[in-house]
Formats: structure tokens, sequence, C-alpha cells
């Protein structure tokens, strides 16, 4: 998922996704200067992410953006915030303690 997000192109659609909605190829593919196909191909690697739903309307494509797609990455972050948090604090315990002896200061 980290690297389906790693490209410029792939977050904008994203992006657009998550604020318009529902979304055909063509108009997610109207403000990108690429051809179609590799519009198609950023989809591909979103899609195989689980970060987008894709369905077929007849002959269209519409394309919607899977918010429970960034769950794992939302809980991953959550677990690396909280050791960072403890290690933060744990830094500032010492400083303190360093501060009171004389040696910092």
């Amino acid at each position: 998922m980290f690297a389906a997000l790693a490209d410029p192109t792939r977050r904008r659609i994203v992006q657009r996704l998550s604020n318009r909605g529902e979304g055909t190829v063509t108009a997610l593919a109207k403000p990108f200067r690429i051809s179609l196909p590799a519009i198609s191909r950023h989809l591909r690697v979103l899609e195989k992410a689980q970060l987008i739903d894709r369905r077929r309307q007849g002959r269209l494509h519409l394309i919607r953006f899977r918010s429970a797609g960034l769950m794992h990455a939302r809980k991953w972050i959550a677990q690396c915030a909280t050791g960072w948090e403890f290690s933060f604090d744990r830094l500032d315990e010492l400083l303190q303690n360093e501060t009171k002896k004389g040696k910092i200061g």
C-alpha cells in the first residue's frame, strides 16, 4: 500500500476520489497529462493495494476510493506513534534528571 501511494500521480488519484466519490476512468484521467493506458496501470496498482474498487456499468468502469484500504497503514502508524511517544517521554525524563544533576544547562 505504501508503495502504491509512493507515486504522486496515484496519490492525486486517491485524493480526487476521496473528495469526489466515484468517477469514471476518463474523468479521473482528465487533469493528468498522461495516456488512458497509463492511468489504467496506476489504477491497477491502486486496486491491487486495495485502495480503490472498480465496478462496471455497461462499458463504463467506475472507480471508488476504499477508505478501509488505509486501515492497515493507520494501525501501523498508530503503533509506531505509541513507541515514539514512549521514546520522547523517556528522553524528556533523562534530560530532566541530567539537568537536576547539573550536567546540562
